[in-house]
């Protein structure tokens, strides 16, 4: 049998950890083992421990993988001579990234899987989608459009916000996707008037 190419082992790795991720969403922590993620994506349990090591090493990954395609959405948010719309586009991004991962999101801010604690390592790893935020809200205070403030409590404030609002959205306790809509409009326009 030929060896994978290395796009084969990475699409392989996503698909683990999508079909980790949707287990764990769906039927909760204890679904989430080697052999039911093998059996959702036709595969071993070989493979499973030859990517990520053990169960503990997939959840891992998973979390990090929440992170990355976070960073991701960040990264192609537009950036433009406007650091307030350039602050709501990164909470539409970090909406949508909830809508497209929800099944990696409640591990990424919750704590589904109690005995995972990310380490320091980790929170080195994805320590970059905040301080993004950060710097967006830094431009929005040297721009003068937010009151003289720490952007760190800024981006606090605004990160709450976007969490609880995800959280709330993916439960579909905003109602219809117009409902929901509209109170993403709404509390960024009440926060950053507050902020002004």
């Amino acid at each position: 049998m030929p060896r994978p190419r290395k796009r084969d082992y990475e699409t392989l790795r996503r698909e683990l950890i999508d079909a980790g991720g949707r287990l764990l969403a769906d039927e909760g922590p204890a679904a989430l083992s080697t052999r039911r993620v093998a059996q959702e994506t036709g595969t071993s349990t070989t493979a499973v421990y030859s990517l990520f090591g053990d169960k503990a090493g997939l959840v891992r990954e998973m979390f990090l993988e929440g992170f990355d395609r976070l960073t991701a959405a960040f990264a192609a948010a537009p950036r433009t001579d406007d650091p307030v719309a350039d602050l709501r586009a990164l909470g539409d991004a970090y909406r949508a990234n909830a809508r497209a991962n929800p099944h990696l999101y409640e591990l990424m801010f919750g704590r589904p899987v109690p005995e995972f604690r990310p380490d320091a390592e980790v929170g080195e790893r994805i320590r970059p989608t905040f301080d993004a935020l950060i710097a967006a809200c830094a431009r929005c205070v040297a721009s003068g459009d937010f009151a003289d403030a720490d952007p760190d409590d800024i981006a606090q404030q605004l990160n709450a916000m976007a969490h609880g609002l995800s959280s709330l959205e993916l439960r579909g306790a905003l109602g219809t996707e117009q409902e929901a809509n509209a109170h993403w409009a709404r509390a960024f326009a009440s926060l950053f008037k507050g902020l002004a």
